[in-house]
């Protein structure tokens, strides 16, 4: 009941609910600024996992317990935000499984585990591995990070303690200080809260560097359901400037790409030629756009039937 006190016997003090809820909160606040105090080793290893992903690199998730599914959650997010090739994205989880109620707590204190579930991949050279521990010392997650790094992936390694061995053996670590937990060894608040932030930052500047992000826009998401055809249709009328049912002819002109369809909207003349602008702009947007006005596209305007865009 809401005013109630509870005593730990372990602590020299009784504590209230709303005593209780302040410390959570300020545990927050913590975990936030540790990863504000991190955005620039987030920055640095979005970067190069933007090149890894555009070189033709998978990105593969390691974790283990609340640490793995944080990294499962971010993975299994990026085909629908960033329409990224669902096939050169994986997650290494103890047991293989991200369902909730089936975690083996056990499992992640097996090494050997963790290493012969980055042999099934082969030679890693190209592609990036995340691995995410709250320890940074969980004997899977460090194993499998290890393995990596010796099949030549590029390992971005998120932890909350200095001088930890998923930390030292990585590529791209990055520390989270998130400090004490309110509730003593539950990682999931506010080490989850830090992680959660660091990886959506992480995976987020990653697509931005893809050039799938404008003007805060997915622009290449995957629409696959109403609310995301509904939300496909708003950013081509928003960047095009265009209204919502000419928004909608030029998604369906582009078999709902959204990139495609905001030059349509913007006055290209087809499907083909906005491959093909965006191809040369590497498949930017703004730059695309940038090129289509220079050639003498009105942005805003589709061309009348029979003229030449």
């Amino acid at each position: 009941m809401g005013g109630e006190r509870w005593r730990d016997t372990g602590a020299a003090a009784i504590i209230d609910e709303a005593a209780f809820t302040e410390t959570m909160l300020a545990s927050y606040r913590r975990a936030i600024a540790s990863v504000t105090a991190a955005s620039g080793d987030i920055r640095a290893a979005a970067l190069r996992l933007a090149a890894i992903w555009r070189g033709g690199g998978r990105v593969v998730y390691a974790g283990a317990g609340s640490s793995g599914l944080a990294a499962a959650e971010d993975a299994a997010e990026l085909p629908g935000t960033f329409g990224l090739d669902e096939a050169r994205i994986a997650i290494i989880l103890p047991g293989g499984t991200a369902e909730p109620f089936r975690i083996d707590g056990a499992a992640e204190d097996n090494a050997a585990a963790g290493e012969q579930a980055v042999a099934k991949f082969g030679d890693l050279a190209g592609d990036a591995v995340i691995a995410v521990s709250a320890s940074g010392s969980t004997p899977f997650t460090v194993a499998a990070a290890a393995e990596a790094r010796r099949r030549g992936a590029f390992v971005i390694a998120i932890a909350h303690r200095p001088g930890s061995p998923l930390l030292a053996g990585a590529d791209a670590p990055i520390l989270l200080e998130s400090g004490e937990e309110a509730l003593r060894g539950s990682t999931r608040l506010a080490a989850g809260a830090a992680q959660k932030a660091a990886l959506g930052m992480l995976s987020s500047l990653m697509g931005f560097g893809l050039g799938h992000i404008h003007q805060g826009l997915m622009v290449n998401l995957k629409a696959d359901n109403t609310k995301l055809r509904e939300r496909a249709r708003g950013i081509v009328a928003t960047i095009a400037g265009v209204s919502h049912a000419e928004a909608e002819g030029a998604l369906r002109e582009a078999g709902g790409e959204v990139k495609p369809a905001v030059l349509i909207a913007c006055g290209v003349s087809s499907v083909s030629e906005a491959v093909t602008r965006l191809t040369a702009a590497e498949g930017r947007i703004d730059d695309a756009l940038r090129r289509a006005a220079v050639s003498g596209v009105s942005h805003g305007r589709r061309p009348e039937p029979g003229s030449v865009a």
